[in-house]
């Protein structure tokens, strides 16, 4: 009957509070684990987690709609690819558009089409507008009426 009472009185706030030892206890563990918190960053080394490679462009001329998914595999893998499409048929060449445009997409990538039937797909690591869009340029690469050939 006693513990009723208690939780009665704790439920309409006339309850004793914990004693301020307690608390005080409590306080100073907080701030304990906070400082070997904050020392333990001090000490941490800093470390680059973004190093980048010579990056690779793959280069893929599909045939059929099944090598689409090895182009998407590509962007997976976080490499950019340039798809030539010139000697598909309208008909496949729009369906591997469609299906790896999507797929860029759906990775937060962008696309550029950078010549008739030339296509460019990069994953969300790579900025088409940098080295990239310069080095295209310089090799001729680029559709004069595309985005990536003005400045």
């Amino acid at each position: 009957m006693a513990k009723l009472l208690d939780k009665v009185i704790g439920i309409m706030g006339f309850a004793d509070e914990e004693p301020e030892e307690e608390l005080f206890e409590e306080n100073e563990r907080e701030k304990n684990v906070q400082e070997e918190v904050r020392t333990s960053r001090k000490n941490a080394p800093v470390v680059s987690i973004h190093t980048q490679k010579q990056m690779r462009v793959v280069v893929m001329e599909p045939n059929s709609f099944e090598e689409a998914q090895s182009i998407a595999d590509q962007l997976k893998n976080r490499r950019p690819v340039i798809v030539n499409l010139e000697n598909a048929e309208k008909v496949l060449a729009k369906r591997i558009v469609d299906f790896i445009s999507g797929t860029t997409y759906a990775l937060n990538g962008n696309m550029q089409k950078v010549g008739n039937g030339i296509f460019l797909f990069v994953p969300t690591n790579v900025d088409i507008s940098g080295e990239m869009r310069d080095e295209l340029k310089d090799k001729g690469l680029f559709w004069p009426g595309s985005k990536l050939g003005r400045d």
